[in-house]
């Protein structure tokens, strides 16, 4: 890559391996229906939405209403693109589509690619601010959501 002065750099990029991942925020009345599983990474269990890698072929807002199925056993009556986020530009193509699903209905899909039963936890709108220093939350993108959720639901700034 050439800069202005004549400089000259090369970089390292960590290329992503498919069309990135979904992270759904389901809104289920006045409450948020969040799942607990285990972060290999890190070695301990996470709060956070349900999220699923967009297959090849797929469109990500067909990932967001498949994983909501699989993970915690519903469908979408309104799925709303909010953006795609990064989390290391820098060196990294690798992006997260974000979306809300709200109007929930019941639908149960085969539990997918999961090796184990996702722990379902309600959580309310009202209690949202709880969960940036929650212990068990450190997923960037989350955080990230949970602030969209935060102006459009708890700060009144938009109707659900």
């Amino acid at each position: 890559m050439g800069f202005d002065g004549g400089q000259q750099a090369t970089f390292e990029c960590l290329r992503n391996q498919g069309d990135g991942v979904v992270m759904v925020a389901a809104v289920d009345g006045d409450e948020m229906v969040l799942v607990r599983e285990y972060a290999a990474g890190l070695d301990r269990y996470e709060l956070g939405f349900v999220k699923g890698k967009v297959d090849p072929g797929e469109l990500p807002e067909d990932t967001a209403a498949r994983e909501l199925a699989e993970e915690i056993g519903y469908a979408p009556g309104r799925l709303e693109a909010l953006r795609s986020v990064t989390t290391s530009p820098g060196y990294s193509d690798f992006v997260t589509w974000l979306y809300v699903a709200t109007d929930l209905q019941p639908r149960q899909l085969d539990t997918g690619d999961e090796i184990e039963v996702l722990e379902q936890v309600r959580w309310p709108l009202a209690r949202i601010d709880a969960l940036q220093d929650h212990p068990e939350v450190s997923d960037a993108r989350f955080l990230v959501l949970l602030n969209i959720l935060r102006q459009r639901y708890v700060a009144g700034n938009a109707a659900r």
